[in-house]
């Protein structure tokens, strides 16, 4: 959490998680993806990266207060040119970095309390977590917030970019609830936000293999698949 409230990663989590039965309303791959593209626009936010032509640069290397975000700042190509170019593709750090994100970010929220880590096994036999809201969960306040910025329009810039992560993680109760000009606002978001707009490049590239027979570069994250 940051001074404030939940930083963007978390709220993302909060908001795409069923509080009851912990399993995200979404694919689990695509909020993999989505944890990533909001560590990227949280730090955006906070003055430590910025976007050059698609690409993720670093401009303040120094670490943030919050030990996640900068354990995924280090992660970064430090500022300076190479021969590659400043910086790293911003589609390609997020299917990268999605898993171990989501799985960081969820292991943080079960160790404040904030999620509870429930395990069970498919047939049986294979292991996978669901995590339910725990005692010390903001989840309805982080709902009833968006809520109420979904209603002004998204005025706040961090409302703006949870609200374009989401769509791009194609959260239900932003693509399909709502008025048809509410649900197209959302979709616009998540082709101006660049963050949002490298994770849904993710999303329809593996929406594409499914059609087309491939895997899409990977299976569900621990917090389980939404399908």
């Amino acid at each position: 959490m940051n001074g404030t409230g939940p930083t963007l990663p978390e709220a993302l989590l909060l908001l795409a998680l069923d509080p009851v039965r912990g399993k995200p309303y979404c694919r689990g791959r695509f909020l993999e993806y989505g944890v990533a593209g909001a560590v990227l626009a949280e730090l955006e936010l906070q003055g430590r990266i910025a976007e050059e032509r698609g690409r993720v640069v670093v401009v303040n290397p120094l670490d943030p207060p919050d030990p996640l975000l900068a354990v995924f700042l280090r992660s970064l190509p430090p500022p300076g040119k190479n021969r590659f170019g400043s910086g790293v593709p911003a589609g390609r750090w997020v299917r990268q970095a999605g898993r171990r994100a989501e799985g960081l970010y969820l292991d943080a929220l079960v160790e404040r309390g904030v999620l509870r880590r429930e395990t069970r096994r498919f047939l049986g036999l294979f292991p996978f977590h669901r995590h339910p809201s725990g005692p010390a969960s903001p989840a309805p306040e982080v709902r009833r917030r968006f809520e109420e910025s979904r209603a002004a329009g998204f005025p706040d810039r961090r409302d703006r970019l949870l609200a374009a992560l989401a769509a791009a993680v194609e959260l239900p109760s932003v693509v399909r609830q709502g008025d048809r000009r509410t649900r197209a606002a959302s979709r616009t978001l998540a082709r101006e936000e660049w963050p949002a707009s490298a994770v849904h490049r993710n999303v329809r590239q593996d929406k594409a293999a499914r059609a087309g027979g491939g895997d899409g570069g990977g299976g569900g994250g621990g917090g389980g698949g939404g399908d």
